[in-house]
C-alpha cells in the first residue's frame, strides 16, 4: 500500500474526488488559529502557481484563497470589493502601467 503524506489545506471537496478515484484519505478540521495560518500559507501557494503558470485557474484559485481569509478573519469578500473600490476611487487603479522612478523635492 502506497501512502502519500501531504500537509496541506485543501478545497472541502477534494475527499469526495479522492474517494470517487477509489483512495481513501485523512483528514482533520483545523482550529480557527491554525485555519488562518494555514490559509495565509496558502495565498503564498496559489500565488507561486499563478506567477509560474500565469493561468486564469490559478488567479481564480488565488481569488478562492482570498475569499476565505476574508471570512476567516470575519469579512467578506464584498466588504473586500468596497475597500479596494473606495482606494481605486481615491487612488487609482493600475490601468494606465504607471513606473513610478523617482520623486524630486524641489523645496
Amino acid at each position: 500500500m502506497a501512502v502519500t503524506v501531504y500537509h496541506k489545506l485543501v478545497r472541502d471537496r477534494i475527499p469526495e474526488v479522492i474517494a470517487a478515484a477509489g483512495k481513501t484519505c485523512v483528514t482533520e478540521v483545523l482550529p480557527q488559529e491554525t485555519y488562518i495560518e494555514m490559509l495565509d500559507a496558502k495565498l503564498n501557494e496559489e500565488l507561486a502557481e499563478y506567477q509560474e503558470s500565469k493561468s486564469m485557474e490559478e488567479l481564480a484559485d488565488l481569488l478562492e484563497v482570498v475569499r476565505a481569509v476574508a471570512a476567516a478573519r470575519g469579512s467578506s469578500i464584498e466588504e473586500v470589493e468596497k475597500i479596494r473600490c473606495e482606494k481605486a476611487a481615491a487612488r487609482g487603479g493600475f490601468e494606465k502601467r504607471l513606473l513610478l522612478t523617482e520623486v524630486r523635492d524641489e523645496t
